[in-house]
């Protein structure tokens, strides 16, 4: 099984690697999911993204007390909404898509909304 968390996390690493240069593409929850998968296979790694700066500190608090900081709120929901607008001005003339986009906005944003803050 540890391979397969090996496996997962380096997707999401990579996936998180890409959102670095690229705008709008996002890099936090990527390495979550890096970091959590990395927890069960090795934890080394999890700790190299645990200790980057800026982001690291974010995803530990997330991964292992499960709160998020007003500020990380803030940045997440701006983030939904300038996605949910991008995908509105592509995706205005299929309402099916767009409701599919943003039914998924507010379900993220209603998981963030929900999760204590430190």
């Amino acid at each position: 099984m540890q391979i397969v968390w090996l496996i997962v996390g380096g997707i999401a690493f990579v996936l998180g690697v890409i959102g670095i240069p690229v705008p709008g593409w996002p890099t936090t929850i990527f390495w979550i999911v890096a970091a959590y998968c990395f927890a069960n296979s090795r934890p080394a790694w999890r700790d190299w993204i645990y200790a980057r700066p800026g982001i690291g500190s974010v995803i530990e608090n997330f991964n292992e007390q499960g709160v998020l900081s007003k500020r990380s709120k803030i940045g997440a929901l701006v983030g939904m909404g300038v996605g949910g607008g991008i995908a509105t001005l592509f995706l205005w003339a299929n309402v099916t898509w767009l409701a599919v986009v943003w039914i998924i906005i507010a379900i993220g944003a209603a998981i963030v909304l929900s999760m204590p803050s430190s």
